[in-house]
């Protein structure tokens, strides 16, 4: 059996499948527009920033890589 693959996609380095990574997406989306008291017309914001927060690349800080 094949050894995860790291992921510069997840906090956890292991390759998630799309189908996780969208429910991830989706579940955090749902979470925003809950926490505004389910106020409509925020929903391709929501799910922006869902995605983003999801995916977030972690970085070495400019600092370190001029080492």
């Amino acid at each position: 059996m094949k050894k995860p693959q790291l992921s510069p996609f997840t906090k956890s380095k292991v390759v998630q499948p799309p189908d996780q990574i969208q429910e991830g997406i989706r579940q955090r989306a749902h979470e925003m527009y809950e926490l505004r008291g389910r106020e409509d017309g925020h929903d391709l914001d929501d799910w922006l920033i869902a995605e983003s927060e999801v995916t977030r690349i972690s970085r070495p800080s400019a600092s370190r890589r001029r080492g």
